[in-house]
C-alpha cells in the first residue's frame, strides 16, 4: 500500500488543473495513477486526462508548468528520453524532466546520458528521484511554487499600476482645480463623466452642463480655460 506524502504546506494556495497524459496514464500501474489522483485532490488541484506532448501539465496561478515523469530510468531509452526532451523545451517556457533513478547504476546512467546528449544545464531542469511517489510530490512543488511566484508577481504589477493611477489622478486633480473656482469636488465630477484631460479639453459648455453637477459659470470656465489662450495666462484671482 502506497503512502500518501502531505499536503502543501498552504492547501489553499495550491488550486489548479493539472492534465495528465492519456498515453502516460496507460503505461503505469494502477495504483501509481490511485495515488497521483488522491495526492492532486488532497492539494485541491483538480485532474483531467487529455492526449498531451508532455506527460504532465499543470495550470496554477495563470502559469503553464509542463513535466516529463519518466518512472524508471532504462539505458536503451535514452536516445527517445533527450529527444523528446529537446522538442518539448522548445515549446514549454516552464519544461522539468522528473526522473526515478532506483539504483546507484541507474544514477550512473543517466548521469552519463545527460552528458552525452550535450544538455545545458537547467534548459531544462532535471529531476532524479528515488521513487515515483516522491517524483510526483516533486512535480507537485515545483508546480506550486511557480503558481505562487507568478501570483506574487501579478500582486507587484498590480500595485505598480495602482501607485501610478495615484500618481495620474493626482496630476489630473492638479491640472482641473487649478482653473479658477473649480475644486476637487468639481474635478471628480469631470472625471467621472466625461473622463481624460483631452476629454474635458474638448467638451462643449452644452457637454459639461449635460453631464455634470456644475454650473453655467464653471462650465464657461473650463471651455475658456482649454480653448482661451489670452485666459489661460493671464492673472487669476480665486
Amino acid at each position: 500500500m502506497l503512502g500518501l506524502p502531505p499536503p502543501l504546506v498552504d492547501a489553499s494556495a495550491g488550486r489548479g488543473v493539472c492534465m495528465m497524459s492519456t498515453s502516460w496514464r496507460d503505461k503505469q500501474r494502477p495504483d501509481l495513477v490511485n495515488f497521483i489522483a488522491t495526492f492532486l485532490a488532497t492539494n485541491l488541484y483538480r485532474l483531467n486526462f487529455l492526449s498531451l506532448s508532455p506527460d504532465f501539465l499543470f495550470n496554477n496561478g495563470g502559469l503553464s508548468v509542463a513535466f516529463i515523469f519518466e518512472t524508471d530510468w532504462l539505458p536503451e531509452r535514452e536516445a527517445a528520453v533527450f529527444s523528446r526532451v529537446n522538442t518539448l523545451k522548445r515549446q514549454f517556457k516552464y519544461l522539468y524532466v522528473v526522473v526515478v533513478v532506483r539504483s546507484a547504476e541507474q544514477n550512473e546512467s543517466f548521469n552519463q546520458s545527460y552528458f552525452k546528449y550535450d544538455m545545458e544545464l537547467g534548459c531544462p531542469t532535471f529531476v532524479p528521484v528515488c521513487d515515483p511517489e516522491m517524483g510526483f510530490e516533486k512535480i507537485v512543488r515545483i508546480a506550486h511554487a511557480r503558481g505562487v511566484c507568478k501570483q506574487k508577481d501579478l500582486v507587484t504589477a498590480m500595485g505598480i499600476e495602482r501607485e501610478q493611477a495615484v500618481q495620474c489622478m493626482d496630476a489630473f486633480l492638479r491640472v482641473l482645480t487649478s482653473i479658477p473656482g473649480i475644486d476637487s469636488h468639481d474635478a471628480n465630477a469631470l472625471a467621472q463623466a466625461i473622463g481624460s484631460i483631452e476629454a474635458i479639453a474638448k467638451a462643449s459648455k452644452e457637454f459639461i452642463l449635460e453631464n455634470t453637477d456644475l454650473s453655467t459659470e464653471k462650465a464657461e470656465r473650463i471651455v475658456r480655460f482649454f480653448r482661451d489662450p489670452q485666459y489661460f495666462l493671464s492673472p487669476k484671482i480665486n
